[in-house]
């Protein structure tokens, strides 16, 4: 369904991101990979789908070697079509007890990576008359929880920013919309499920089900699959009137 069309994932080396682009080189894409940690086991998987698929290192704190990123894209593949912004980290504390630097880091990675990356992603999408972007936000982009004072506040100026890019694109044959799963079981969430086995002296499984039955009546994790095809949908024509939506997966955490 996406033959022809190049994606840029950010935060692409694990969890939802890689997700989504293991997805989207299946379904004919050319992907370029970007994010922390091992990034050789994840490209090599990739290109055993036939697709053409390389890495970018950009750190997503520095709008720098996020343009750059970019640049690279169109320069590697011709286009930048696909724009996914997932890059994201977390922090928990109370607002109070919240370190300046981890705040900072949060907003500069979970918000305003997403901006430099649609700043220099959408002339030549709207130059070519056709492009998506798709930003992950989250359910704490449509509500909040304790604790998570930066994440949430990034969470929802990414919705904000979806809508406004989606306003000003309207016209353009470009689409700008979110996504917001919930509890999705990838290395930043089994964090808070390990800390909570030991605080509360469960096992895995015991504290996976209290952690869902808190916020998520489905009592099921949302799998990356179920996210990257909701992103293929958002992509294909379609879709191509929705714009500017938040749109929850979330086993009717938001629905409450």
């Amino acid at each position: 369904m996406l033959k022809g069309k190049t994606a840029l994932v950010t935060g692409s080396t694990s969890g939802i991101g890689l997700g989504i682009a293991r997805t989207f080189a299946a379904q004919g894409a050319q992907v370029m990979l970007n994010g922390f940690g091992d990034f050789e086991a994840p490209l090599a998987e990739l290109r055993q789908t036939g697709a053409k698929v390389v890495y970018h290192g950009a750190d997503m704190s520095r709008p720098e070697q996020i343009a750059d990123m970019v640049r690279a894209c169109e320069a590697e593949f011709g286009s930048c079509d696909i724009l996914v912004n997932n890059a994201g980290i977390q922090h928990v504390a109370l607002v109070e007890n919240f370190p300046v630097e981890r705040w900072d880091a949060i907003i500069a990675i979970n918000l305003s990576s997403a901006f430099h990356t649609m700043r220099a992603a959408l002339p030549g999408m709207k130059a070519r008359r056709w492009g998506r972007i798709i930003n992950v936000a989250s359910a704490h982009g449509l509500v909040a929880s304790a604790q998570k004072s930066a994440y949430v506040a990034a969470k929802h100026g990414i919705v904000g920013l979806t809508k406004a890019a989606a306003l000003e694109c309207a016209t353009s044959g470009v689409t700008v919309n979110a996504i917001c799963p919930g509890w999705v079981l990838t290395p930043l969430v089994q964090k808070q499920v390990d800390a909570r086995a030991a605080t509360d002296g469960v096992t895995d499984d015991e504290a996976k089900r209290r952690l869902l039955q808190e916020k998520q009546p489905s009592l099921q994790f949302t799998t990356p699959e179920q996210l990257a095809d909701l992103c293929v949908f958002l992509c294909t024509d379609a879709a191509k009137n929705v714009m500017g939506q938040a749109w929850a997966m979330d086993g009717g955490w938001t629905a409450q």
